[in-house]
């Protein structure tokens, strides 16, 4: 049997991943691909109780980020792998990259130390295809204020999603064959369409 695709989705709070996430999900089905939805921190029901400790409770930098990876551990061994090896496609909010962008550019944990425990945590998995939705913090801080109540990384500071939004870049920039970086400020509708023209090798 084929391996299923993997696709993660990346971006700042607020910028609009978990909707095109949605819109990607959207097309699988009507497709009738065989696909599941997941996200991190969470995916299994260990990630999800990691998942309420991170976005509630004040913690280290290095406290954070090897929760992090727990999670991650358990959702490449419980989650992800199983469904790709099954030939089920993995479409996930978030993984490796936001680790990077979070904990390592954001909070300062340092990249050697990310790359190591990811080698270990993901043994290889990487996704096929990322889609990074680059908005500017100040928008997506504006967009986040008008939809939910923050949790304790939407309550950082703007310098502090700078950071990350930088982190993001990069990463995207050292892997240009796997990111497909689209402008967040863009329609909605013109986001998907970008990414269903990346995919098309793909789809039936």
């Amino acid at each position: 049997m084929a391996r299923g695709r993997f696709i993660s989705f990346e971006g700042v709070d607020g910028a609009g991943k978990s909707t095109q996430l949605q819109a990607v999900a959207h097309v699988l089905q009507a497709g009738g691909l065989d696909f599941i939805a997941t996200r991190e921190p969470g995916g299994t029901p260990l990630g999800e109780a990691i998942r309420g400790l991170v976005l509630g409770q004040a913690m280290a930098p290095m406290t954070e980020t090897l929760l992090m990876h727990a999670a991650r551990s358990e959702h490449v061994l419980q989650v992800i792998v199983p469904a790709l090896a099954a030939g089920r496609w993995v479409i996930c909010d978030r993984y490796a990259d936001a680790t990077f962008a979070y904990q390592g550019a954001g909070r300062g944990v340092a990249g050697d130390r990310l790359a190591l425990l990811g080698s270990w945590v993901q043994g290889g998995v990487e996704p096929d295809l990322t889609v990074l939705v680059d908005l500017a913090p100040a928008e997506a801080q504006r967009r986040r204020e008008q939809a939910r109540a923050a949790d304790r990384f939407e309550q950082e500071s703007l310098a502090f999603f700078e950071r990350v939004r930088t982190g993001y870049r990069e990463r995207a920039l050292s892997e240009p064959e796997r990111f497909l970086v689209l402008d967040g400020s863009a329609e909605a509708a013109s986001l998907t369409r970008s990414i269903l023209e990346r995919m098309a090798a793909w789809l039936p």
